[in-house]
């Protein structure tokens, strides 16, 4: 009989989710992370009295009253309402698209003249089903926005050509006739009250955690520690990258603590310019609407990734989803083996859709 029941590979949220639940079923779970810290991307540091999100801003938001539940059992959250601003040249406009962005764009007030706009630039675009980022675009919102607000920032962002990425990026987008901000449509959204460091940490108080662990150099010496593993790094990597590279966005951030109380007065600006090497600057502490004497921001960097660099998210093109499947045989046909996650399972999903899903798997597990 072997020491655990379940082997986990990452300490994210996916495999905090899992871990939580196997353990109150009375599961026995080792989580491993090759990071020095659990929570994954969604971890936060303290510096200077600020939870820096160290990975990129996260904003938990669902319309599932469900999941909202159970997240909220492992932290108390505030009352955050994502309202990015976005930068182009020297112009300033409200995100996502609404009355308060089309007033700024086009000097109008009601909702019929930003829909006579929009309709008239559809036409022009002369596209009725979109095939691609940027005809899905020009088919949202008209020639001004997709120059202005979306073309530069998606192909700093995937590092493609707009033409060259798949529709359904955009479609996260709302367009609104309304003179409201908030960038969600979900009924719930907050950011965790103390940092989600601290909510993954709660999560895992069943389970024993050893972080500084790399499972690909030590697996065989690992999986012989459990009767089943979760596995929520890349695919492509836990094969051997046998059928090739998937390929993968990757993210750095540069840093720092201000001398000032507000550098920005938003948690999240948005600079759209291509020519600008950075996508947005994120202002921590209005995350939690902080009052200290200083502020720390990050600058994001999109960057291509390379085998060594840490995988963000997954570019579900044709070409890698093709790839993708090919490793998915393989992984239907594994007996001890759950992949998960963003990297696992080769999709983009917001964090309420991996704690969604992780349940779901968890429940199949504990049938």
């Amino acid at each position: 009989m072997k020491k655990y029941d379940y082997l986990i590979v990452g300490a994210g949220l996916y495999g905090a989710v899992m871990a939580y639940e196997l353990g109150k079923k009375g599961k026995s779970c080792l989580m491993i992370d090759k990071r020095d810290h659990i929570a994954g991307n969604i971890y936060c540091e303290d510096v200077e009295g600020i939870h820096v999100h160290k990975y990129g801003a996260h904003i938990f938001h669902t319309s599932d009253k469900k999941i909202w539940d159970y997240i909220n059992q492992f932290a108390e959250f505030n009352h955050y309402i994502n309202s990015p601003v976005a930068v182009y040249k020297d112009e300033l406009y409200n995100l996502p698209f609404n009355m308060n962005t089309f007033s700024r764009m086009w000097g109008i007030k009601t909702p019929e003249e930003a829909k006579k706009i929009i309709e008239r630039q559809r036409k022009e675009s002369g596209i009725t089903e979109p095939k691609n980022l940027e005809e899905q675009a020009l088919f949202l919102g008209g020639k001004d926005i997709y120059e202005k607000l979306i073309k530069g920032y998606t192909e700093k962002q995937w590092g493609h050509r707009a033409t060259e990425l798949p529709p359904e990026i955009i479609k996260r987008l709302p367009v609104r006739y309304i003179y409201d901000n908030n960038y969600f449509n979900d009924i719930y959204q907050g950011i965790p009250i103390g940092g989600y460091t601290a909510m993954i940490e709660k999560m895992l108080a069943k389970a024993e955690v050893r972080l500084g662990v790399d499972y690909l150099e030590h697996k065989d010496e690992l999986d012989a520690l459990a009767e089943k593993v979760v596995y929520t790094g890349p695919i492509d990597a836990y094969y051997g990258y046998q059928f090739g590279e998937l390929e993968y966005r990757s993210v750095s951030f540069e840093t720092e603590v201000l001398d000032q109380p507000n550098y920005q007065g938003n948690a999240v600006v948005n600079y759209t310019e291509y020519e600008v090497p950075y996508t947005r600057i994120i202002e921590h502490k209005h995350f939690e609407f902080g009052t200290q004497d200083k502020t720390v921001i990050s600058r994001e960097y999109p960057a291509a990734w390379k085998k060594g660099d840490e995988p963000y998210y997954p570019v579900n093109n044709e070409k890698n989803n093709m790839l993708y499947h090919s490793y998915e045989k393989l992984a239907k046909e594994e007996k001890k083996v759950i992949f998960g996650g963003r990297l696992g399972t080769y999709k983009y999903m917001d964090m309420h859709h991996v704690v969604a899903e992780a349940l779901r798997v968890t429940k199949e597990e504990l049938i």
